[in-house]
């Protein structure tokens, strides 16, 4: 593999996926660093409020017994009460500390606000914002090859719910961490400063915990890979059957959809179960090795203050403070853990999207063509989806500016992937596709599809205006224009007597139109971006003979002086053309006019007999009988 190659999020170690997470997150790098400035701000005013409230405590003890007043350890060993006015009262030095104590909850209060904003700017209105539309954008980069790889649910699942995987990385994992690391340094050297001998004591079941939580880390990761399978097969079924609502409801299978719905999303919970019974029954575990130090220390530091080696407010509280922060923090790990391995999981397919191969794109040195004469030449083409098995073989085909060529065969003949190899949906694997005597790798993507008009079997329309949709691929277009197209489709008058006309907005797909509606508002989408070359991949199969007389008389304007490609299996559709290829397993067997191969044994012939009504038809459209 050259060097210059990524290697493919599937392929990653967690190590090279954290790595690459990392440098994601290089590009935020201000919002983090202001991020976890506040944070450490917080420690520290969570420090000198603990700090003081053990002073204040010696303070009043001093008061009582006349116990001597100790220092702080190394935060506030600085602050002294020697330090203060000799004349001051003792309650105008506990209202001092008191005052002091309150501006640091109130500054924290308001600084826990500031973390909360910059937090959820920097990771949902910045990261996930950007990390979408860098996934949008490149899904819009990729071949059909990818769509056909993958499912409609895993698409969707990766744009919305994995893309929060990676904001769980920044937040729960990354910030969490290195706040976890400073806030234990700190701890921790704040301890060993009040007593080292204590400090050894109360955390000699550290090392246990840190081995419990890599065990843990690598038994609950198959589970959170599991469980993303099955949520995107659950939204994958949810989908299809949105999509398919009409065949459900035609066939009366609701209740055997509902149960497969529950079926998938019982599979969800009873794996998510599996999960939270693991994670909630490791957080106990760490919580009684965190509640021994607890145990330790009101033993030990108990009997150290007894002793008069350690004072009661600014050493055993101040400790036991210290130590309860600690243990939260070693408590954390565990969901810290649990984050990790969660948004692994959904980074690593985000990364598999942003990695996948763009297959089709400009060439560096492509060739404007800001308007084709639509000269079109197949040579010896080749494709294969796998590089192993052709779809289409041996493809030699000339076709001049102008021409009509209708393309017949059976289903799974390879006319789609013929159709589609001109706009290089894909790429040929063998042999060239030129256009006007270029090779159509050789031309600006953008540029080549803009000179072609495409009309699918199955047409797709957006929920937006009629006009948006006529115009779609071209959006500057005038209400003049679009009212043009949308005649020359025979979709005018049926537009007309829709609520608001060219202003009336579609359902999802349409749905609220007819079949035929459709399929004429994508012929007046085509015909608008008066191509030179149209592709007409079955257009009137959704449609009545008479609309299909309406449309074709419309198009035979359309089609005039255009290089127009038509899958067709209609008479009526084929002896329009200036000549026929005829498709099978691949391959062109058959090429000639209608009256041509009429006259020869055939595919051809035979399919058209079927359509005739009688032998004397036949005879009438041409010589012979069927093969």
């Amino acid at each position: 593999m050259p060097a210059s190659t990524p290697t493919p999020a599937a392929a990653l170690s967690n190590g090279a996926l954290i790595r690459r997470l990392l440098g994601l997150t290089w590009r935020y790098r201000l919002g983090c660093i202001k991020v976890l400035t506040i944070q450490l701000i917080l420690l520290t005013m969570g420090l000198a409020g603990l700090s003081l409230t053990g002073v204040g405590i010696d303070f009043i003890r001093h008061q009582v017994t006349g116990a001597p007043v100790g220092g702080s350890g190394v935060l506030f060993g600085l602050f002294h009460l020697s330090a203060l006015p000799p004349e001051w009262t003792p309650m105008k030095v506990i209202a001092l500390l008191a005052g002091i104590i309150l501006v640091l909850a109130l500054c924290r209060a308001l600084l826990n606000y500031a973390y909360l904003i910059s937090i959820n700017i920097l990771l949902q209105q910045q990261l996930v914002v950007d990390l979408r539309a860098v996934i949008y954008d490149k899904l819009q980069q990729l071949s059909f090859r990818f769509f056909d790889a993958n499912s409609t649910g895993s698409i969707i699942t990766r744009v919305t719910g994995d893309v929060q995987s990676v904001r769980m990385f920044l937040d729960q994992v990354l910030f969490q961490s290195v706040i976890m690391l400073v806030s234990l340094t700190v701890y921790l050297v704040y301890m060993v400063s009040l007593s080292p001998r204590l400090t050894l004591a109360c955390l000699a079941t550290t090392p246990v915990l840190a081995l419990m939580s890599l065990w843990f880390s690598k038994k609950i990761q198959p589970a959170y890979a599991q469980n993303r399978t099955l949520v995107e097969n659950m939204v994958q079924l949810l989908a299809e059957s949105v999509q398919g609502i009409a065949v459900t409801k035609g066939f009366g299978r609701e209740a055997e959809n509902r149960q497969q719905f529950t079926t998938a999303n019982r599979a969800v919970y009873q794996q998510q179960l599996g999960i939270f019974w693991s994670v909630s029954l490791f957080s106990p575990a760490v919580g009684i090795l965190t509640r021994i130090n607890m145990v330790v220390l009101l033993a030990y530091g108990g009997r150290l203050v007894m002793e008069g080696k350690l004072p009661l407010g600014a050493g055993l509280f101040v400790f036991a403070g210290l130590l309860e922060q600690f243990s939260g923090q070693v408590n954390n790990i565990a969901g810290v853990v649990n984050s990790v391995q969660q948004s692994l999981i959904g980074a690593r397919r985000v990364f598999e999207v942003m990695d996948a191969p763009v297959e089709v794109r400009s060439a560096p040195d492509a060739m404007p063509c800001p308007k084709l004469k639509g000269a079109v030449r197949f040579e010896r083409v080749e494709f294969s989806y796998s590089g192993i098995d052709p779809v289409l073989r041996d493809i030699n085909l000339d076709v001049q500016p102008g021409q009509c060529v209708a393309i017949l065969g059976a289903t799974g003949a390879g006319k789609s992937v013929f159709m589609s190899l001109i706009p290089r949906f894909y790429d040929v694997t063998a042999g060239r596709l030129l256009v006007d005597g270029i090779d159509v790798r050789h031309l600006h993507l953008d540029d080549l599809r803009r000179n072609i008009g495409l009309v699918f079997q199955e047409s797709f329309l957006f929920s937006n205006t009629v006009a948006a949709n006529i115009a779609f691929g071209h959006p500057d277009a005038t209400p003049a224009q679009i009212e043009k197209a949308a005649r020359i489709a025979a979709a005018h008058d049926f537009i007309m007597e829709l609520p608001k006309g060219y202003a009336t907005v579609l359902g999802e797909s349409g749905n609220t139109l007819s079949g035929g509606q459709r399929q004429r508002l994508a012929i007046a989408r085509a015909v608008l971006l008066e191509p030179p070359i149209l592709l007409l991949d079955d257009p009137t199969a959704a449609i009545d003979s008479e609309t299909e007389h309406e449309i074709f008389e419309a198009l035979d304007r359309a089609i005039a002086g255009r290089t127009t490609f038509i899958v067709a299996h209609r008479l009526s559709t084929l002896r329009r053309a200036d000549f026929i290829i005829v498709m099978e397993n691949g391959r062109i067997v058959q090429r000639g006019t209608h009256e041509e191969l009429m006259r020869l044994p055939g595919p051809y012939r035979h399919v058209a007999s079927l359509q005739l009504v009688d032998g004397r038809e036949l005879e009438h459209l041409g010589k012979g009988g069927p093969s």
